[in-house]
């Protein structure tokens, strides 16, 4: 009988660390071994490179309830005694990763050589579900076979065996069920065949098992009543080649839309599909999706971002948030990269320098793709803007506007100018040669902000307008500031200064022989408004209401939305209530501070609150307000 021997202490104390702490889910120890096996393969092949036949390789999966092992077997290069007691008596040691670098030396196979297992432990990961584990390997050219077995707590015996081909077999003996670990499910054929298409299905090698299937009985088939019986198939489980790894021109718009439906779980094709490889310091291929429309749940706090993470086909992780940016967080898709540093796990990322040289990569191309879609399909990508525009435009504000030059051009907004959607670019191509400011107006409807006063005057000298219907664009503005030099203004905010020097001399004029008059509207209205004065800023309308240099209308209604407890409550623009003097109001309200203050001060309560139902404020009391209508118009 072989003479157990110890794991070191050292060994024995990170083998605990990995069944109790290292990995997060203990189906992942079904991955880590599928992969030891490709590897396993990988060496075989390569070191018989020419001399082997591939359609011999694969990795086998045999479950088998009674005894309540599962057994896992490939035809790769096989363990020595010594090696057994290298790779395996002593924890955290691969031969994967001297072999890969031993084969890098060759230059031959410099480009061919794809080892997934240097990360040196995933073997061990067995022991979250087995008590026992049982490895019989023979080594290529050897006629030794060689058993290790350990209970992963007590040492490992290393003893001589009987194996006819060259390989590895594990053979796991489960633990007994408990409570709260079910480890006979991965007995069952249905969970093995779910977790290989999860971790393993783009593995290069045929995973096969032998598994249960009804079929109807040959001499039945042609019957109406057909009979079934149960037989055993020799299955292979996985894909082999990933839709990614094939070459883009032989991959047709239904596959690809068909594997963003079948991975991302949506009934509709994508907008755009984005698939393309990068070769470099960091090397990785990218197959991205963009929706056309936006995900269940996408503004749920729930809601996880981020693209699935494969290291050589191998599957990593589902939602790998390092690699997008929060303001294109709506985008789907996978990243496979040979060249990712994992540490212990496969889910561990070891230096994350690595991952941002791919998040900054795509996020370029995915920029690159939305610019070319806005220069050369505009419907496309008009369609598109209204799906996830927010994002781009809280990209814009998001990090004290750390993006915003890289966004800006991408912004759509809807414009004075046919009531469609214009480019900041567009509108400034198309300015007055005069203009120095881009006017902007906001409110909760294209349809409501064209008939705004200040839009009509703005319209009527030719001016165009950018229509703001979101809370965050006036963020998005202040952030910005300026485009190609030009200053963002909010027209219905202090003055434009559009008058030429007659209209001004006019302007004074009146407000000199109106003072009186404009000081008594402002008393009677208190501390509702600021300022009452006239303002050639209207053209057909009586009045107004602007907002005074700081907070605009559209900024106090967003905070007026926010909880009550918000520290940035209560919080009010400045008012001035503007008067057209063209007006025959005007003139019925010079008329009536001759003879009847009392109407002056009602005319003005009333234009007050017309001017507040203009900008979509409410007014404090509607009854009141109807009631002073019906005497003005009976007086």
């Amino acid at each position: 009988m072989a003479r157990k021997k110890q794991f070191k202490a050292e060994s024995k104390r990170l083998l605990d660390l990995m069944i109790n702490s290292i990995y997060t889910h203990k189906e992942i120890f079904l991955r880590e071994l599928i992969s030891n096996a490709s590897d396993a393969i990988d060496k075989y092949y390569y070191s018989n490179a020419g001399h082997v036949d591939p359609s011999t390789f694969e990795i086998r999966i045999e479950p088998n309830k009674e005894a309540r092992t599962l057994t896992i077997s490939d035809t790769g290069i096989g363990m020595s005694k010594e090696e057994l007691e290298e790779n395996l008596g002593t924890i955290a040691k691969s031969g994967s990763l001297a072999f890969k670098e031993q084969m890098e030396n060759n230059k031959e196979h410099e480009n061919d050589v794809d080892i997934i297992g240097q990360f040196g432990v995933g073997f061990y990961s067995a022991f979250m579900v087995a008590k026992e584990l049982c490895v019989i390997s023979k080594k290529d050219g050897s006629d030794e076979a060689y058993k290790w077995i350990s209970d992963g707590d007590s040492g490992y015996t290393i003893e001589p065996a009987e194996k006819e081909t060259t390989g590895t077999t594990i053979i796991l003996t489960l633990k007994d069920d408990t409570e709260n670990d079910d480890y006979s499910k991965y007995l069952e054929t249905y969970t093995l065949k779910d977790l290989i298409k999860k971790y393993s299905d783009y593995i290069r090698y045929p995973i096969k098992m032998n598994v249960e299937t009804s079929k109807i009985k040959e001499e039945t088939k042609d019957s109406d009543k057909p009979e079934y019986e149960t037989v055993i198939e020799d299955q292979t489980l996985n894909s082999m080649v990933p839709l990614w790894k094939r070459q883009k021109s032989k991959i047709t718009d239904e596959e690809y839309n068909q594997f963003y439906k079948d991975h991302f779980y949506d009934y509709a094709d994508p907008k755009r599909v984005i698939h393309f490889s990068v070769e470099g310091n960091v090397s990785f291929t990218a197959l991205l999706y963009i929706p056309s429309h936006v995900p269940q749940g996408f503004y749920h706090q729930d809601y996880k971002k981020g693209l699935q993470l494969y290291c050589r086909g191998v599957f990593i992780m589902d939602h790998a948030e390092e690699l997008l940016p929060d303001y294109l967080r709506f985008v789907k898709g996978l990243v496979d990269s040979q060249d990712l540093s994992l540490n212990i796990s496969r889910e561990m990322l070891q230096h994350d320098h690595q991952l941002k040289a791919i998040a900054s990569r795509i996020e370029k191309k995915i920029l690159s793709e939305l610019t070319n879609m806005l220069t050369k399909e505009r419907e496309t990508y008009e369609e598109f803007w209204k799906e996830f525009g927010l994002n781009i435009k809280f990209g814009v504000y998001n990090n004290y506007g750390m993006d915003k030059d890289k966004l800006q051009d991408l912004l759509l907004f809807y414009s004075s100018k046919d009531q469609k959607l214009v480019t900041l670019n567009e509108y400034v191509n198309r300015m007055k040669e005069d203009q120095k400011d881009i006017y902007f107006v906001s409110g909760s409807d294209v349809n409501l902000i064209d008939k705004l006063p200040i839009v009509q005057t703005l319209k009527k000298k030719d001016y165009e307008v950018l229509y703001l219907t979101d809370e965050v664009d006036e963020f998005v503005m202040q952030t910005l500031m300026t485009y190609r030099e030009k200053t963002f203004r909010n027209a219905a905010q202090g003055d434009l200064d559009l008058d030429s020097e007659e209209e001004k001399q006019e302007l004074e004029k009146a407000k000199e022989d109106n003072k009186e008059l404009l000081k008594f509207m402002k008393e009677s209205l208190h501390d509702q408004v600021a300022e009452v004065k006239l303002s050639n800023r209207l053209i057909d309308d009586p009045v107004c209401l602007t907002a005074g240099e700081g907070l605009s209308f559209e900024m106090e209604k967003v905070f007026a939305n926010m909880p009550k407890d918000n520290p940035m409550m209560p919080m009010k623009a400045t008012r001035i209530l503007e008067i057209n003097p063209n007006h025959p109001i005007f003139e019925t309200l010079k008329e009536a501070f001759s003879s009847n203050k009392d109407k002056v001060a009602e005319i003005a309560d009333v234009l007050y609150n017309q001017a507040l139902l203009i900008e979509g404020f409410k007014i404090e009391d509607p009854i009141a307000y109807s009631r002073k209508i019906c005497e003005l118009l009976v007086k």
